[in-house]
């Protein structure tokens, strides 16, 4: 199919999602457009890959309007009769966090492959990519148009006979749940058993954690099992590679705990097997680390203390399109998000209007805004704990790259735990011996900066490690991306 960018701007009449019936509009099923997303900061093109068509439609019938206003892109799907716009959708992307990096900057172009995926359209539509610009406004920037009728659509049926599914939570028909996939990856056909064991331990997690606890009538979660070749997961930094079925790897854009894939075809076909609207990828691996990426997928590894932590931290951005509330560890990317401007995400705020800040109606009675909290000693602490957790890390790449005997590899691995866990507990009992504890207002502090950007409580799951709630914010914020899938 050929993809064509319109310099032009096609009149659209947008009508109200009360007036939009999917029958008039859709069929039950499922159009997955995939597409390359190519560039740097300093430029980006689209091109389609290819088109299927297959499964019913996970996601609602009646909520077809994205209103939630989050994420630095929008899919928004166009009727080509009269220019209605019927669906839409907002998500983040991994370009965008490149685009951010050294090479990035550089103006290094770099290839990503990326999926829509839409209620399956009865008519021609126009699918278009809209972006954010500085003043978080959005911009159409591709845009082409898609016939249903179209032979080069592919209908081939999922067949793969070494896939296993599992269906450990049921509570009803996809159209009105949040159907959430767990994908199996660095799991060997002899780790079946594990794959399962794990995958209930970390639904298990989900549901201790509010407000999913409260909710769990609103979720199906599914586990799509395909063994690896192999078990585990690519370490670069220690010169460790795996055959893997999502081919994940560490050190993501350099991170050393950065976990994700870059293989979103391999990602989507194993998806597919099931209805979804989230996914995860649970990933065999003893190591600290995961990602997340909206409305796109997160991952985690499932053999470390802050397990937990991670699977609920990581949904937190794949799902709800949270920030990171942290800003004392070293990130990959640089400016995400900018002090002069308000983010998009729900749970961070520049403070640009103090009076009307976006939390108003949580703020604890009588707080100031914003509030001065014992910033100094923490962030002391935390930098000098960040300094001996990369000393830590790069020691343990070092045994590992050089082939060093396990049991001291084991020794440096059982430090760096212990260590981990006992600032851990320091942040905790710091925060929490603070006059502000349990307060909400705005604290500075947050999105990777540590002046400029503020967040709504002292601690939350998307400020530190450990078994913690939600900040209130946050919370709230997940509250109302659940009722867009099943209200």
């Amino acid at each position: 199919m050929k993809a064509i960018i319109y310099f032009f701007l096609f009149p659209l009449v947008i009508l109200s999602q009360s007036k939009i019936n999917f029958n008039d509009y859709f069929t039950d099923e499922t159009m997955r457009i995939d597409y390359f997303h190519i560039g740097s900061s300093k430029s980006e093109i689209f091109t389609i890959d290819k088109i299927y068509r297959y499964g019913m439609w996970a996601g609602s019938t009646i909520n077809l309007i994205d209103e939630l206003n989050n994420g630095k892109y929008y899919y928004k799907i166009f009727n080509v009769e009269n220019g209605e716009l019927i669906y839409s959708k907002g998500f983040d992307t991994f370009f965008q966090e490149y685009a951010s990096t050294k090479a990035g900057i550089d103006g290094v172009n770099k290839t990503f492959h990326e999926s829509a995926l839409i209620p399956f359209p009865k008519k021609k539509i126009f699918f278009v990519i809209a972006k954010r610009n500085e003043m978080n406004l959005m911009d159409e920037i591709f845009r082409t148009e898609i016939d249903p009728q179209s032979i080069f659509i592919i209908n081939d049926k999922i067949i793969d006979n070494s896939v296993e599914i599992i269906k450990p939570i049921k509570s009803g028909h996809p159209h009105k749940k949040v159907d959430v996939v767990v994908l199996a990856e660095g799991y060997t056909i002899s780790e079946k058993k594990k794959f399962e064991d794990d995958l209930r331990r970390f639904i298990n997690y989900f549901f201790e954690q509010e407000p999913y606890k409260e909710l769990k009538d609103k979720f199906n979660f599914y586990g799509v099992f395909k063994p690896s070749e192999e078990s585990g997961t690519d370490l670069p930094g220690a010169n460790i590679f795996v055959n893997t079925v999502l081919n994940t790897s560490f050190w993501t854009f350099g991170s050393e705990r950065y976990l994700m894939t870059e293989d979103n075809k391999k990602m989507r076909d194993l998806a597919a097997f099931v209805p979804y609207d989230a996914i995860y990828i649970q990933v065999n691996h003893p190591r600290y680390g995961g990602g997340g990426i909206y409305n796109q997928f997160c991952t985690y590894t499932t053999d470390n203390q802050f397990a937990k932590y991670l699977f609920i931290h990581e949904f937190g951005h794949s799902f709800a399109g949270l920030a990171d509330e942290y800003y004392t560890s070293d990130v990959a990317y640089t400016d995400i998000h900018k002090p002069t401007i308000e983010p998009i995400e729900p749970n961070i705020t520049a403070l640009l209007n103090p009076d009307n800040i976006k939390w108003k109606s949580l703020l604890s009675d009588g707080i100031e805004i914003p509030t001065l909290w014992e910033k100094e000693e923490f962030d002391k602490m935390s930098f000098e704990w960040l300094k001996e957790r990369n000393r830590l890390n790069n020691y343990i790449s070092e045994l590992k790259r050089n082939r060093a005997p396990e049991d001291q590899i084991k020794a440096a691995e059982d430090e760096y735990a212990i260590k981990d866990k006992e600032q851990s507990i320091k942040v905790d009992n710091y925060l929490r011996s603070s006059k502000y504890w349990n307060k909400v207002g705005a604290f500075e502090g947050a999105g990777y900066k540590p002046t400029g950007l503020y967040r709504s409580m002292l601690d939350c799951i998307m400020f530190s490690k450990g078994d913690k709630p939600f900040c209130k914010v946050c919370e709230e914020a997940i509250k109302r991306v659940i009722e867009s899938y099943t209200n």
